[in-house]
């Protein structure tokens, strides 16, 4: 059974750094990619930053050169380093992984629970 546990979340004064952790656990034999998305009050969940198994990035335009994605393969955890925040980056943060089992041939999606970010002017 797999399962991605974040943590990292809290209350922060704009301008200010976080540091969001996801690890992913159970019987695991690859992880092509491990996104994190956000989603604020009344609107829609969105991709804030995505890395592929070999390391390649991606980030939505609003949190690029203040947010980096980067991962562990060995410990299966990925992390997002979040600096200079605005009020609107406030929300919960989910992390999504998409991941093989080791008596699996293709990748399931999974998430983690979320983590609450709030960013105060």
């Amino acid at each position: 059974q797999v399962q991605l546990v974040e943590s990292g979340g809290g209350l922060v004064q704009a301008g200010g750094s976080l540091r969001l952790s996801c690890a992913a656990s159970g019987t695991i034999a690859s992880i092509p990619s491990m996104t994190w998305y956000r989603q604020a009050p009344g609107r829609l969940r969105e991709l804030v930053a995505i890395i592929t198994l070999g390391g390649s990035t991606s980030y939505t335009n609003s949190v690029k050169g203040r947010f980096t994605i980067s991962r562990d393969n060995a410990r299966n955890t990925v992390w997002l380093q979040m600096n200079s925040l605005k009020p609107e980056d406030t929300g919960v943060y989910y992390c999504n992984a998409d991941i093989i089992g080791q008596l699996a041939t293709r990748p399931q999606s999974y998430w983690g629970q979320g983590t609450q970010v709030t960013v105060s002017s």
